[in-house]
């Protein structure tokens, strides 16, 4: 992650009560979200979309939902 990302998720992590480490991006994981990100923007025609749909994302993830199955679900 770059420094502002890993900043922010350091943040995060201390309001959740969290270790940074569990927030912790790889870069496959970055570039589905980006994915994920870029479709909802683009296939709903408002950007504002993208960042709602990576937060959905983020529940059903920390739900035990598969990143990679979300990415795939959403056209």
């Amino acid at each position: 992650m770059d420094p502002w990302l890993q900043a922010a998720a350091a943040d995060v992590a201390g309001v959740a009560g969290i270790d940074a480490v569990e927030l912790e991006l790889t870069a496959a994981d970055a570039e589905l979200l980006l994915e994920l990100a870029r479709r909802a923007s683009h296939g709903s025609g408002d950007r504002k979309n993208a960042p709602l749909l990576c937060y959905l994302a983020g529940i059903a993830a920390g739900r035990g939902a598969s990143l990679d199955e979300i990415v795939a679900k959403v056209q």
